[in-house]
């Protein structure tokens, strides 16, 4: 047998090794795609690593999570060590890891308003947005920012001048500028997470002469979107009792449109992503930021809070669906994770049936757009009944 022979038979059985798993891949569904891009803005190649779970689907709009990387890091370190890659896996939202630019010192940066930097990271910000949702199907209503130290700073820049686009932002070891309170003034309600060590060195706990306290921050989008100006304050379980911290959770909560604002307050923890799997003096392991971070966003679009209810399945289980938004324009969008459709139905206040059909996991939607303006109706869905008001 010539070595053209044996070359020919290698060759014909790797195409019918790959055509076999090309088909496994069409009928069990997408693969997750970790995609290096990049985009023209304000003349300069901008460059960013979308994650896209197998799950993710063009019939469905999914949420999209900005993660932004700290101060000298990058794009692709921010993915690794702020992971929420599983967890988009299950719940099918998109992540976007944008990539700073490199400062005068050499060093990579979100422009927050630190030195002499120049460059539009808002409009970069934006453009980033537009370009996924040019080639993926995206919640408009449903973007959130987060990041870790000059990426919790982004992430507050980007809800005082990127509000229209953006639900909820959730930062880690962030702050916010001195006095960049004073001139924050967003289009809607901002709900807020902060995750911050009392022993962080690089951003104070306390501030610094150049950017606010944690607790002036917290104080600050507490007012801002009329929450309890008192925080309850929960002493978390010292779960990782070796890893030298504790936990004390902050909640600001009754703001306008359900939004909340919410504190993990890290005693003696570091500037540290608590959760991380990389594990290094400083880091508290008693909560996962990102598993709280994406809870906390589930829990919210554009509108405010995401209206909750829970119905009880065939076997007695109970399932709890999402509904958004609410005040509704002219689609209400259910999320749920029950397999069979549910009958819906829409009745006036005085009982005066509007609408009936049926929703599933992939048809999720329901047209109210021949409901009345500023009038309350009640959905009911299987055993469960919830009021909404349509715009």
């Amino acid at each position: 047998m010539t070595d053209n022979t044996v070359n020919r038979k290698k060759f014909l059985r790797i195409i019918l090794i790959t055509s076999w798993l090309l088909f496994i891949v069409s009928i069990t569904g997408n693969a997750q795609q970790t995609i290096n891009g990049s985009i023209e803005h304000d003349g300069l190649t901008r460059d960013y690593i979308l994650y896209v779970p197998a799950i993710y689907s063009s019939d469905k709009p999914a949420p999209l999570v900005f993660n932004f990387h700290g101060y000298t890091s990058n794009a692709n370190d921010q993915m690794f060590y702020a992971d929420f890659r599983s967890i988009a896996d299950t719940e099918g939202f998109l992540i976007v890891h944008p990539m700073g630019t490199v400062d005068n010192f050499g060093n990579t940066h979100f422009n927050v308003g630190w030195g002499t930097s120049a460059i539009d990271d808002v409009g970069y910000t934006e453009a980033l947005i537009d370009e996924i949702s040019s080639n993926y199907t995206i919640d408009a209503n449903r973007i959130y920012s987060t990041g870790m130290s000059n990426g919790g700073f982004m992430s507050y820049k980007l809800a005082c001048e990127l509000s229209e686009r953006i639900a909820a932002i959730a930062s880690v070891t962030g702050t916010m500028n001195k006095n960049q309170p004073n001139t924050c003034n967003p289009s809607h309600q901002i709900p807020v997470m902060e995750i911050h060590g009392t022993s962080d060195t690089t951003v104070p706990y306390e501030g610094a002469n150049w950017i606010e306290s944690t607790p002036d921050v917290m104080s600050f989008w507490a007012n801002f979107n009329n929450c309890e100006t008192s925080a309850e304050i929960t002493n978390l379980p010292d779960t990782a009792p070796n890893d030298g911290s504790t936990v004390e959770y902050q909640l600001f909560k009754d703001g306008d449109n359900g939004a909340q604002v919410e504190h993990y307050k890290i005693i003696n923890g570091g500037h540290k992503w608590p959760g991380s799997v990389f594990n290094s003096a400083g880091t508290n392991y008693d909560i996962n930021a990102s598993a709280l971070i994406w809870d906390f966003f589930s829990k919210y679009d554009i509108n405010g809070e995401i209206t909750t209810l829970s119905i009880a399945e065939v076997n007695g289980d109970t399932k709890t669906l999402r509904i958004h938004p609410n005040p509704v324009g002219s689609i209400i969008t259910v999320d749920f994770k029950v397999q069979e459709p549910l009958d819906y139905s829409i009745f006036t206040i005085e009982g005066k049936l509007t609408s009936k059909g049926t929703i599933s996991i992939t048809d999720n939607t329901i047209d109210v757009s021949h409901l009345v303006s500023s009038t309350i109706y009640f959905l009911n869905i299987r055993n469960t009944s919830i009021k909404i008001q349509k715009k």
